[in-house]
Parts: structure tokens; C-alpha cells; sequence
């Protein structure tokens, strides 16, 4: 999904959130990055962003990533957004798409497991890769579900390793990686 999608959701004389910049998406100049925002938006979700190719990869994750091995969090693949809304954090207006609180909840490298780029992994529907985040590390992958919705669904899987916790709980963790706040601060 181009970045054409993202401008066009948004008037960026209201709202905050960066503007994509103008031309192509440029090569990242810091290496493979991930984001995940929690939006209080019309229903709590987290966003799950993956910078590749010069723009983040997004999904709306309902019930939040999880360190549970092999738990199945649904994602919906939504519009890429660009790079620069990664550490992206503050309130977008009512009444503007996405309308809500947005807290960086984590952020970190990734690496990508397997010979295939990032962008056959995506093409074929499944994404493996290990997070070193603050809150986030292990080996996930994300695998489209087939024959649902639009095609736009995936699940966000951790893998069974030493960062695996079955006693995980996303609200456990829930201040910004940023700047320390919780949601109803921001």
C-alpha cells in the first residue's frame, strides 16, 4: 500500500502526525527498525509497524503483541505509513481518522530470519523475524490468513525461545518507551 493511501486519510493542518515526504520512499539510512504504537482510537489497539523498503509495513493488532509462545494475536494489515511516525507520539484531533491517544509502546532493531527479503516473505504471506526491542525480543512471524476478509488479516505469532513468557501480559507494560507516560497522560 503506497503512502499516497496515508496522506490521503489524513489533512495534516489538523492533525499532527507527519506528512509523508514528497517523491519515493527512500532506502532506510538506520537499518531494519520496528515500532508498536498503543492507539486509544474508536477501540484500544497497538500497531505494529516493520520498516521496510523505506516505509513502515503496519497492522492494527486488536489485543496487543504477546511474549506468549506460539499464541495467535489477529493483525490487520493496514496502509504503510512513513518512516518518520515511527517515534510518532500525541493526540490525533477527534473527528479525524484515527481520532485518539497514540503512545509509543516499543521500538527496537529487527532481523530477518531466513534467505528471502522482506519483500517475498510478505509476498508469500509469511514474515519471520527476530525483535530486539525494549519490551519485545525473540523470534515472531507474521502469516496471512488465508481465504479471510479481504485478505488484509494476518496473525502475529511468537515463537517458542528464551524471551518466551507465559505469563505475559500487554497492560503489564503499559508506559511509553518514549517518554515514560501512560495513555491517559498523553
Amino acid at each position: 500500500m503506497p503512502l499516497e493511501d496515508y496522506a490521503r486519510k489524513r489533512d495534516f493542518k489538523k492533525t499532527p502526525e507527519p506528512a509523508p515526504p514528497a517523491g519515493p520512499p527512500s532506502p532506510p539510512a538506520s537499518g531494519n527498525r520496528f515500532y508498536v504504537q498503543r492507539h486509544d482510537a474508536t477501540r484500544l489497539h497497538y500497531d505494529f509497524r516493520l520498516e521496510i523498503d523505506g516505509v513502515l509495513k503496519s497492522w492494527a493488532v486488536p489485543k496487543g503483541p504477546t511474549l506468549v509462545p506460539l499464541a495467535k494475536q489477529v493483525a490487520v494489515h493496514v496502509e504503510d505509513h512513513p518512516p518518520s511516525y515511527g517515534d510518532f507520539e500525541g493526540n490525533i484531533p477527534k473527528g479525524e481518522y484515527g481520532g485518539g491517544s497514540v503512545m509509543l509502546w516499543d521500538r527496537g532493531a529487527y532481523e530477518l530470519l531466513g534467505n528471502a527479503s522482506a519483500a517475498e516473505q510478505l509476498a508469500r504471506g509469511d514474515l519471520k523475524f527476530r525483535l530486539h526491542g525494549e519490551k519485545l525480543k525473540g523470534d515472531f512471524a507474521i502469516v496471512r490468513m488465508k481465504g479471510r476478509g479481504k485478505g488484509n488479516e494476518w496473525l502475529l505469532i511468537k515463537k517458542r525461545d528464551q524471551f518466551a513468557d507465559e505469563a505475559w501480559d500487554v497492560e503489564a507494560h503499559a508506559r511509553s518507551v518514549k517518554s515514560g507516560r501512560t495513555q491517559q497522560e498523553i
